[in-house]
């Protein structure tokens, strides 16, 4: 699909294709595969860290895929991650972008434990070690961060976001009358509008693909958006 007498092009469609293709490399390794989150995770962050075995979050780690607001899309495996969160809260995090902690990223499937921030070096260390168990050395540093915000409202974005169309989910939102959906009918209303039509019916649509059928179906939407 690549325009030879059209340079910006040509790098875009190359950047996707080598960033999808790692980030498939990164789901399908063979070895464990541990991610340290210790701040801000967007992005094609989140295709390097999420799609292996171990993702590692402290207190002080922040999840987004904010592409809505660019004029893009949830890309790096989102058409694969997101759909498997509980309900219709992949399809609320694609559309609003809204940003999670640690709690929440592990009630949504995200994250797999929680290890605060001033135990990091030390975990590094101990995974680091020669035959190493990491499902044990990571139980002896993990802890709970409490309850996730976002499970209280499970049952209303899944009632919420239920709709057939953004537009439909604009009118259950107004419908629902609460300051939530009022908020979040507000930060809707701030993103791209066809990054909201195209990423509905991402997750909506092509939610049943295995990883690499995803990663085919992102990259020609990615070259498309560009």
């Amino acid at each position: 699909y690549q325009q030879q007498n059209d340079p910006e092009r040509k790098f875009a469609v190359t950047f996707y294709e080598q960033e999808y293709r790692l980030n498939t490399l990164v789901f399908r390794f063979p070895k464990s595969y541990v991610s340290l989150i210790d701040g801000v995770v967007m992005g094609g962050g989140v295709g390097i860290s999420f799609h292996g075995s171990h993702r590692v979050m402290s207190e002080r780690a922040l999840f987004a895929m904010p592409e809505t607001v660019i004029g893009l899309f949830p890309d790096v495996g989102a058409t694969y991650f997101l759909p498997r969160c509980p309900g219709r809260m992949g399809l609320y995090m694609g559309l609003t972008g809204a940003r999670i902690g640690v709690a929440d990223a592990l009630y949504l499937g995200l994250a797999t434990h929680h290890v605060p921030s001033a135990w990091f070096a030390e975990l590094d260390a101990a995974r680091g070690s020669a035959g190493a168990d990491i499902d044990g050395v990571l139980g002896g540093f993990t802890t709970d961060p409490g309850e996730a915000p976002l499970a209280a409202k499970q049952e209303t974005v899944d009632r919420c976001f239920a709709g057939a169309s953004v537009e439909a989910i604009l009118d259950n939102l107004a419908a629902e009358g609460t300051e939530w959906a009022r908020h979040t009918s507000a930060i809707l209303l701030e993103k791209s509008p066809t990054s909201l039509k195209i990423t509905h019916r991402q997750l909506t649509q092509f939610n049943h693909l295995d990883f690499e059928e995803a990663m085919e179906v992102e990259y020609r939407m990615a070259i498309r958006c560009n």
